[in-house]
Formats: structure tokens, sequence, C-alpha cells
């Protein structure tokens, strides 16, 4: 189910002296199965661009497609597109608000008209996705959970609609580090196993160098960039000139080349890194 966005302009408050436009002329393909990393400086309209992919933006300009159909052409039933296209926000679990983890993650299910029964098998099968236990946890109120659960907690929530296309707008913000390693952990294993395309915006480099498979960078509203991440992070003054960075292994190779190691241009994880340098110093050593 690919996502295409022709020409996409957003303004928000048009006509009033708060006139801002977030995001320009952009066109963008996502494929099936995809594992997309959207990157870019605070303000560069990232989360503009993705509230559009299931219609929560009208475009000023510009159209989405979701699987060949105009998301606010007349007659879309958005409703069902919503259900393809599922958006998990930044602080997902400020949006929590039912008695209980279960009947949280039935909400969505619920309101796709499904039945008693498979609402329930769709709430356990979400659990099963993000490592909820649902006998220890389903009862158990919302407020009673770490920051962790709550997170996952908020993902089940979206997933119980079964999208074909998760789109996560900073899933591991305020996270402690085994938090973010276990929510990211989930998202790959997610992509990996139920053939999901997922939409992932982030801040943190390290992360997308390690999971993505492809990299759209965004400055002032536009497509900076667009490739793999070993194509991306070989441009460190460019990302640098829009106030980004490079992954630390990244800077690492970079400082290492300075002084001769022989590292390949497209090392970009630090076992990569690891590796180069190690046979870097056995060809020294054979000298």
């Amino acid at each position: 189910m690919p996502i295409v966005i022709e020409n996409l302009t957003h303004t928000y408050m048009p006509g009033s002296p708060f006139q801002a436009t977030a995001v320009h002329d952009v066109s963008l393909t996502v494929g099936d199965g995809e594992f997309l990393g959207l990157i870019g400086h605070t303000g560069s309209g990232k989360s503009t661009l993705v509230q559009h992919l299931n219609g929560l933006l009208r475009p000023t300009a510009g159209r989405v497609l979701v699987d060949g159909v105009d998301v606010f052409a007349k007659g879309t039933d958005r409703r069902a597109i919503r259900h393809k296209v599922g958006l998990v926000f930044q602080y997902p679990e400020h949006q929590l608000f039912d008695e209980t983890v279960a009947k949280d993650i039935a909400f969505g299910p619920h309101n796709m008209g499904l039945d008693k029964e498979h609402v329930e098998a769709r709430v356990l099968q979400a659990c099963q996705w993000v490592g909820i236990d649902y006998q220890a946890l389903g009862d158990r109120s919302i407020y009673e959970l770490s920051g962790g659960q709550m997170r996952r907690v908020a993902i089940a929530g979206v997933l119980a609609m079964q999208p074909q296309v998760l789109v996560l707008d900073e899933p591991t913000a305020g996270l402690d580090p085994r938090g973010r390693e276990d929510i990211l952990t989930m998202v790959q294993r997610l992509h990996a196993e139920q053939a999901i395309t997922v939409i992932m915006v982030s801040h943190s480099m390290e992360d997308v160098a390690r999971l993505v498979n492809r990299i759209v960078v965004m400055n002032k509203g536009r497509v900076a960039m667009d490739g793999a991440p070993r194509q991306i992070f070989t441009r460190g003054e460019e990302l640098r000139a829009m106030g980004l960075d490079v992954p630390e292994a990244v800077r690492l190779a970079d400082a290492l080349r300075a002084r001769g190691f022989a590292i390949p241009p497209e090392a970009c994880l630090p076992e990569e890194v690891c590796a180069a340098v190690a046979q870097a110093l056995g060809e020294v050593g054979a000298c």
C-alpha cells in the first residue's frame, strides 16, 4: 500500500498576521514495507508532513494518495484511511484516557464496528506485538503504569486497528535508555515480522542509522535529501549546515580517516567502524 505525496504545501492560519508555511511543495513516495526515517531540525516540517498521511491535516495545496486514493477527494472515507495509516503522536501516553489498559487498546477496534469477539482478539494480538502481559496488566489502570508501559499501550491502541502503515513521531522521546531500547526493538520487530511499513520521525541519528533503510531529510519545510543512510551520512557538512549531525560512529570514522586510517566512506554503524579499524590495524601489523 504505497503512499504518494504530490506537491504538498501546508500553511497555518492563512490570511492572518500569524500565517506560516510549514511544508513547501513536497513530493515523496513511500513504498510497501519500507522503514523510512524522517529527520530534520525543530520546525523543519516533519510533524506537519506526517499529519497529512492519514488526513488529520488538509493540504493547502497538493494531495496525498493512500493506496491510490486521494485522502481529501470528495467521497473519500477518511476513517477508513486512518485504519490503514496509524499515527502515533509524540508522547502518545498523554492521549490515554480509558479506565484500564484493555479498554484503552480496544477503543479503536470498537470504533471500527467490530463485534466483541473480534475486538478482544485484536486487543490480545496488539498486546503480544508490543510485549504487554495482558493477564498482568489488562485490568490495570493506565495511571499505574511506568512511562515505557504507557508508551507501549498507546502504540498497541493504534496497532489494534491493524494498520498497514505505522507512523511514529519521536517514539522514544522522554524515555530512559532502557525504555528507548525496548520501544525501538519492538518497532524493528514489527517491521520485520509483520511486514508493516514504518515511517519514524526522529532526532536521533544513531537510531535512524541502525534501523531504517531510507532517510528523508527535511529543511525549512522542504525535502533536502533522500537516500539510504550510508548515502546521507557521507554528507556531514551539509547536515551540519542544516542544524543536524551525523552518528557518533561516523564522526569517529571521519576522525580516524584524518589520521590516515582506511575507513570505508559508507561505514556508519559502530560495528562497521570497529571492523574497519581492526582490519586497518591488522594490515599495519602485517607490514
